[in-house]
């Protein structure tokens, strides 16, 4: 609820919740009071929709038996909770091989992708892209498309495509026209159905810096025009996107955040406009 009461207040449309504390494994037991009040608020008020992100601590591709255990149950739970509440769908990193080559490690991911929607019931599952640090998953779209692929293509696997991300794992994505070629790729490889989230981050670090540094947008190495770009792709015309901070204030989204990538949204629509 209150995630939901700030989201309002900050003016939002989406809003981004944890499953349960980041810090650690223990799971949030939801009182279903609460739920049922989530719900009420989220019908007669002005957030069109919810995305619950994943720890960080869950890693899909460790070897290690006790660590798997975690990792499912804790994906698992935040699966489930997004059944209850009704979410567009849980955001998950895909995972990190640890010196691993990474095909060795995709499998392993794969099949607890798998073990998760198994054990869960409608909620979309929704790898987001990564920046590229040290030995992470994802940071190319041939390689989020094997995953998929080999967790069986199930149409509630998705992308949330990180705009911060992106760029620094090497996708030159600073204009309109450059984006596009990029998204082309994306859906001639993953396919437009598979679009489902957007994180709106600018980046501290420049183009291929393989470092994941968030910046509120316009403010960063990407910028402003390539941030009016990303928010105004024609094909994410109709997506949640979701600024995660920090903000202007050097901390938590502020509502001058909110706004100004209202407007950078805005801007980019109008820069389109003009060129047809």
């Amino acid at each position: 609820m209150e995630a939901h009461g700030r989201g309002v207040e900050l003016g939002c449309e989406s809003i981004q919740i944890w499953g349960q504390s980041p810090r650690q494994w223990r799971p949030t037991r939801w009182k279903q009071d609460d739920i049922d009040e989530f719900l009420e608020l989220m019908a007669d008020g002005p957030i069109k929709a919810v995305v619950i992100h994943a720890v960080y601590l869950i890693n899909c591709a460790t070897t290690d038996r006790e660590m798997r255990r975690k990792s499912l149950d804790s994906l698992v739970h935040h699966l489930e909770l997004g059944d209850a509440i009704d979410a567009l769908g849980v955001v998950l990193h895909p995972g990190s091989a640890k010196g691993e080559p990474h095909e060795e490690a995709l499998p392993r991911v794969a099949e607890m992708l798998r073990a998760g929607l198994d054990e869960s019931d409608g909620c979309r599952l929704l790898l987001e892209n990564t920046a590229g640090t040290g030995d992470t998953l994802g940071r190319s779209f041939e390689e989020l498309n094997r995953l998929i692929r080999k967790a069986g293509e199930s149409k509630r696997l998705g992308l949330c495509l990180d705009s911060c991300h992106m760029f620094a794992s090497g996708f030159d994505i600073s204009t309109a026209d450059k984006l596009s070629e990029v998204i082309d790729r994306c859906v001639e490889i993953v396919g437009v159905d598979r679009l489902a989230c957007l994180h709106i981050n600018d980046s501290q670090t420049a183009l291929g810096s393989n470092r994941d540094r968030h910046a509120p947008p316009g403010d960063g190495e990407l910028g402003a025009r390539g941030c009016a770009a990303f928010l105004s792709e024609p094909r994410f015309e109709g997506l949640p996107a979701i600024f995660e901070g920090p903000g202007v204030e050097g901390k938590a989204p502020a509502k001058a955040d909110v706004q100004r990538t209202k407007e950078l949204r805005a801007s980019g629509r109008r820069a389109r406009r003009r060129r047809r």
